[in-house]
């Protein structure tokens, strides 16, 4: 009599047969596979859903286009990011090997585009002479620290002329990186600082220019003035800080039923140092 729990033989093999599928399962042919495709209609849907779900899809929202355009927009970002002018020591690097004719075609070549800068800046051509002088940059070799000094002190006008105060400053900065004792960058950007506002920028720049040159009346009357507005400014601002703090002291004394009214401030003109009294009824001392 056969037991309950045995297996035929057709049945064993069946099971085996079972087993060996599951522990090698078919490769899936990605060539032969449908794929659903997803057309211009339906990646707009995707993204008004993804909007609503996951605020990070914003972030890459602008790369997310058919066609490429992914590409197009990293090139342009790459682009924008190179700066205008290179590092003078990396163009020093870069011209170790080149010939001395070519370091002198170059130098005649920038002379010449400054020479027409000078010429557009005369006629009041001031882009123009800005793009020369640019030009000219490009060409003259890093070794030439005096031409290119003169080369970025006179875009600096140029732009001066333009309204282009802080790509000014920038160019005055470099000139003087090249020529420290060039006059002219130095009290064209002290100017420019003075019109943008940066005073104590302004006031250090001035009392350099008296130091090279004490004769330099402008840059006397400029120290004087600018003396006086620095104060004031921090006047200004020192009673702005104050006025804050008396509120924020307001605030936090009025559960208490006092103000700042309650406490004198004195300051002793013989050390200079402060003492803080409280009155009990500030309005009786007045």
């Amino acid at each position: 009599m056969e037991s309950e729990d045995a297996v035929s033989p057709e049945k064993l093999v069946e099971n085996l047969k079972l087993s060996e599928e599951q522990r090698n399962p078919p490769e899936f042919d990605c060539n032969s596979a449908s794929i659903p495709q997803i057309d211009k209609e339906g990646v707009s849907q995707l993204r008004d859903s993804a909007k609503e779900d996951d605020d990070l899809f914003h972030d890459c929202n602008d790369s997310f286009e058919l066609g490429g355009a992914e590409e197009n927009h990293n090139s342009e970002g790459d682009a924008s990011a190179n700066p205008e002018d290179p590092d003078e020591n990396y163009l020093l690097e870069m011209e170790k090997n080149m010939p001395e004719e070519e370091k002198q075609r170059r130098r005649d070549e920038s002379t010449k585009l400054k020479e027409e800068g000078n010429e557009q800046f005369k006629k009041g051509d001031y882009k123009e002479a800005e793009d020369s002088y640019a030009k000219a940059l490009q060409v003259c070799p890093a070794c030439c620290s005096t031409e290119r000094s003169i080369l970025y002190s006179n875009r600096a006008a140029a732009r001066m002329k333009q309204d282009k105060k802080e790509t000014a400053i920038k160019d005055c900065s470099k000139a003087l990186e090249l020529n420290p004792n060039y006059m002219k960058p130095l009290l064209r950007r002290a100017e420019l600082y003075e019109k943008t506002e940066k005073l104590d920028e302004a006031l250090e720049d001035y009392k350099n220019i008296l130091e090279k040159d004490p004769s330099m009346h402008q840059a006397r009357e400029a120290c004087i003035q600018l003396q006086k507005q620095i104060e004031e400014r921090n006047e200004k601002l020192k009673q702005e800080m104050l006025g804050k703090l008396k509120d924020l002291g307001n605030l936090v004394l009025r559960p208490f039923g006092l103000s700042t009214e309650n406490f004198q401030v004195k300051q002793d003109s013989s050390t200079g140092s402060y003492s803080i009294n409280f009155v009990q009824n500030p309005n009786n001392n007045r």
